[in-house]
């Protein structure tokens, strides 16, 4: 059966699919590929915009292999195949939580650790800087428990499934908090000097700039005492399913039947934004709901040149007149030292853009990535990019590490496929 990503961008055939309930039927699968001379691979949801999941071998669908393990302390141990949304849940009802998580929560926990998944945050990195130990199975079919210390820890944190395939993550947890989210509408032009007072003033910044317009919609989320202020049900509905999905997916649509009216159905959305404040369970602000297909691609970049590539990205549109009916987001995270996290060794800012799948727009995208290569930028895993070993070696201090590390444990590269070979080299 075919398998089809979320953005339906990427399809592929495999030889035969599987669904383990365990970690020895993984390490059977892997074992049966080797035999058989196939390759394997395990696939989320398909929230990766890349090619990274498919194989042409075995594909193992982890819908089986979800749920807690145990809990002990600071730790938590759940299935690869949990998705983040139910792991939010199951932690809630335990009074624990994740420090950070990005803002989609419908990926497994294995897939988004994979691809090195982050949100934004002052201090707190992404899932790869939350765990305290992976449980994984070799080319060589063994189970092995990484924990730190250990040079593969480093390394599969953000594997990409090129160094075996996860059966359980260990999370570090910390008892349930309250984050104090608020919304309200700020100009680009004001914001590009004062970056780093925001970042430095909030826990967590996120903001989405409506190109056409000099409007911005920043979200601040900081830690409460309490007490909870939730959004009512009403206000939740029109925030969350009414504006951000059903209204801006027809704003969507008629910008991509008449392309002209984009700037104004942007200068008609920028006149919307409004202020909102609330205090709430922190799985609940750190994650939204994102119902319009949409195509991605994000870099990381040096934070300090995030103002510059602001500017450069808003006269790029202007200069080539493209009607961008999509925000650009623009996140922050601290260093991590995961070899092949985005953030790896420096202070990091992150710049999404995206584009209405039905209007794909590879000029765009194509201009974006000129410039953020040139300003040292780092492409998301998981979202679209053209970058390949050669430019990834020169990006990342410790990818010939990885690839030697990927060269010893697994030679006959059971775990590769089109995207490894081209990111990491066949």
């Amino acid at each position: 059966m075919a398998f089809v990503n979320w953005a339906r961008n990427q399809t592929g055939t495999p030889a035969e699919t599987r669904v383990p309930a365990s970690a020895e039927e993984v390490a059977r699968a892997v074992r049966d590929a080797a035999g058989s001379g196939r390759r394997v691979r395990m696939v989320g949801t398909g929230h990766s915009f890349t090619g990274v999941a498919l194989t042409d071998g075995i594909m193992l669908r982890p819908d089986a292999l979800t749920g807690i393990e145990s809990v002990a302390g600071d730790r938590v141990t759940v299935r690869a195949g949990t998705p983040l949304r139910v792991l939010n849940e199951l932690l809630a009802e335990r009074g624990l939580a994740l420090a950070n998580m990005g803002d989609i929560a419908e990926q497994t926990v294995a897939g988004a650790v994979q691809t090195g998944t982050h949100g934004t945050g002052r201090d707190s990195g992404g899932l790869a800087d939350q765990i305290a130990e992976l449980e994984m199975v070799l080319a060589d079919g063994t189970l092995t428990t990484v924990s730190p210390g250990d040079d593969l820890f480093d390394a599969a944190r953000v594997g990409l499934g090129a160094l075996g395939v996860l059966t359980s993550v260990t999370f570090r947890v910390e008892p349930a908090f309250l984050l104090h989210n608020r919304r309200r509408k700020l100009a680009l032009s004001d914001m590009l000097g004062s970056l780093d007072e925001l970042t430095s003033e909030n826990e967590h910044l996120d903001f989405f700039w409506l190109p056409h317009t000099d409007a911005c919609l920043v979200k601040t989320n900081n830690r409460s005492p309490g007490p909870p202020r939730p959004p009512g049900a009403f206000r939740r509905w029109l925030d969350n399913v009414f504006l951000e999905n059903t209204l801006f997916g027809a704003a969507c649509a008629l910008g991509a039947r008449l392309p002209g009216l984009i700037p104004r159905i942007n200068a008609v959305s920028a006149a919307a934004l409004g202020d909102s404040s609330s205090v709430d369970a922190s799985y609940k602000q750190f994650t939204a709901r994102r119902d319009v297909r949409f195509l991605e691609m994000e870099y990381a970049i040096p934070r300090e040149r995030l103002a510059q590539a602001l500017r450069e990205l808003r006269d790029l549109i202007e200069r080539m007149d493209w009607k961008i009916g999509f925000p650009v987001e623009v996140r922050v995270t601290p260093p991590s030292d995961a070899w092949l996290s985005t953030a790896y060794g420096r202070p990091t800012a992150y710049v999404a853009c995206h584009v209405y799948r039905p209007t794909p727009n590879s000029a765009y995208f194509a201009g974006v990535e000129e410039i953020m290569t040139r300003l040292d930028g780092r492409p998301h895993w998981g979202k679209l990019h053209t970058r390949d070993a050669a430019y990834l070696a020169g990006a990342y201090p410790k990818f010939a590490d990885f690839v030697a590390l990927r060269d010893r444990l697994d030679p006959d590269r059971l775990f590769t496929n089109a995207y490894l070979d081209t990111v990491l080299g066949p």
